[in-house]
């Protein structure tokens, strides 16, 4: 049985629409009456149990779903829960009330006391000045793939590692195509399957990043005031450098022959360690 034919059984005469293409497979489940859920498939249970655990820990909590059931069945495990909404904040045209309350999400997520994991360890300030070493060191690898100047490289490593203050509650992913927008305007946080304890700094320094550059400086203003926080430059900068080096240095080591256009990183990288 495929993720289609699960749903497809026990969601009878109902409409379904797949909105992912990745190992994951979600669906929109669409009722007679034009009522909605989402049905997650996952090609392994242990990655159901991952963000089953995060939802149920985060239960309440304004702008994360809620889930409605969950089971396995065969080789495949699945989780269907509240339905956020048909838009996410980047293919969304610049809607700067929806992205403010996308921090204002992110901050409740961030206060709550959720057993989010039950890792004896979490990502702390070691970690994070450890694997953002670690991490340019790799990079330097794969430089010529990137035409990456070696310069920036050797100042990466210069500059004083991203600052970490204690670990939260964390969903450690949380880009504009995560935050989901439906019609009555509400935002919602979605993908948990890698949430876990980190600095709130992680989290924060990636969604403002990614929205200065997807949908501009306005945005990532707007998503600042809704979180309620500042960020310094000399403190944005190495998160910065560490996000774009990791997903640079992912991309190298997953894909064999052309990485696609990833110059946008290898800019920001730039600027973030050179001012340039």
């Amino acid at each position: 049985m495929n993720p289609r034919e699960l749903v497809e059984s026990s969601h009878p005469n109902t409409t379904l629409r797949e909105l992912s293409a990745g190992a994951n497979k979600v669906f929109r489940v669409i009722e007679d009456g034009g009522k909605s859920i989402i049905v997650k498939v996952y090609p392994v249970p242990s990655r159901e149990r991952r963000e089953r655990r995060a939802l149920e820990s985060l239960s309440g909590t304004p702008g994360v779903p809620t889930i409605i059931d969950s089971g396995v069945e065969g080789d495949l495990a699945w989780i269907s829960m509240t339905d956020g909404g048909n838009w996410n904040l980047g293919n969304l045209p610049k809607n700067l009330d929806a992205v403010e309350a996308a921090g204002e999400v992110l901050r409740g997520v961030h206060e709550t006391k959720a057993e989010i994991t039950n890792l004896a360890t979490s990502i702390d300030s070691d970690y994070v000045e450890s694997h953002y070493q670690s991490t340019i060191s790799r990079l330097g690898r794969y430089r010529r793939r990137f035409d990456l100047d070696q310069r920036v490289l050797d100042a990466a490593l210069d500059m004083t590692p991203p600052h970490a203050t204690a670990s939260v509650t964390a969903h450690t992913r949380p880009t504009p195509s995560k935050f989901v927008l439906n019609e009555e305007g509400a935002v919602s946080l979605v993908d948990w399957e890698w949430a876990t304890l980190a600095p709130r700094e992680w989290d924060l320094t990636l969604a403002v990043w990614r929205f200065a550059d997807s949908i501009g400086e306005d945005a990532a203003a707007a998503f600042r005031s809704g979180y309620g926080a500042e960020l310094a430059e000399s403190s944005y900068r190495p998160w910065v450098a560490y996000h774009a080096a990791t997903m640079m240095l992912d991309a190298a080591e997953v894909r064999e022959g052309r990485l696609g256009d990833l110059s946008y990183l290898v800019n920001d990288l730039t600027e973030a360690v050179l001012g340039t």
